[in-house]
C-alpha cells in the first residue's frame, strides 16, 4: 500500500494535502505539482511511502532542483512511484544520448543469454537497471527543517509519521492521511 502527501511549509505553519500521483510520470512532473502547492517560493516536500518497503523525501524550494532522498533504492526501483525519484542523477549515470542504442543487444550477451550479475549489493528495478540496496540520494533534505541525517537514516517503518512529527506537521499530516 502507498501513501503519499504534500507538505507546505507557509508563515503559519505547515499545510498538508493528499496527493495522487498516477498522472505523475517524471520527477518534473511531480516538482510541478508541488510547486503548485506552494504558497510563493515556498518549501514544499513530496512525502512517499510504501508500507514496510521504503520512504522517499523529494524537497522543493521555490525554482530549484527537487533534492531528493529514497531510504531503499532497490525496493523502490520495484514501484513505479519509486522510479520517479530514481532519475539517472540520483544513480550517478550519464543521461542516454541515443535511445535508440537501446534497441541494439550492446551489452556483450548472445541474443538469449542472460546477463550475470555479480552485485549482492544491486538489484534490477522495473526498467531493468541495476540499483543498489540501501539509502540513495540527499540524506541532508531535511537538516534545516530539524530531521538530521542521522535521524533520517534510521527511520523505517512509519517514516513518514516520524518526518511529520519531527517537523511539527502530525497533527496536519494526519488530516489527510
Amino acid at each position: 500500500m502507498y501513501f503519499a502527501a504534500l507538505l507546505a511549509r507557509t508563515e503559519d505553519g505547515w499545510e498538508a494535502s493528499d496527493t495522487e500521483l498516477d498522472d505523475v510520470e517524471t520527477l518534473s512532473d511531480l516538482a510541478d505539482l508541488a510547486r503548485e502547492a506552494a504558497a510563493e517560493d515556498d518549501t514544499v516536500l513530496v512525502l512517499i511511502e510504501q508500507e514496510d518497503a521504503w520512504f522517499g523525501v523529494v524537497r522543493i524550494d521555490g525554482e530549484e532542483d527537487p533534492r531528493i532522498y529514497v531510504s531503499d533504492a532497490a525496493a523502490a526501483a520495484r514501484s513505479s512511484y519509486g522510479e520517479i525519484l530514481l532519475t539517472d542523477e540520483l544513480l550517478g549515470k550519464e543521461p542516454d544520448d541515443d535511445p535508440d542504442l537501446d534497441a541494439l543487444d550492446l551489452d556483450g550477451t548472445e541474443d538469449g543469454e542472460d546477463e550475470d550479475d555479480d552485485d549482492p549489493a544491486a538489484e534490477a528495478g522495473v526498467s531493468g537497471e541495476i540499483v543498489p540496496h540501501g539509502p540513495l540520494g540527499d540524506a541532508q533534505v531535511l537538516d534545516d527543517l530539524g530531521v538530521s541525517e542521522k535521524q533520517l537514516r534510521s527511520l523505517s517503518e512509519d517514516a513518514v509519521n516520524e518526518i511529520a512529527e519531527s517537523l511539527g506537521a502530525s497533527e496536519v499530516l494526519e488530516t489527510v492521511r
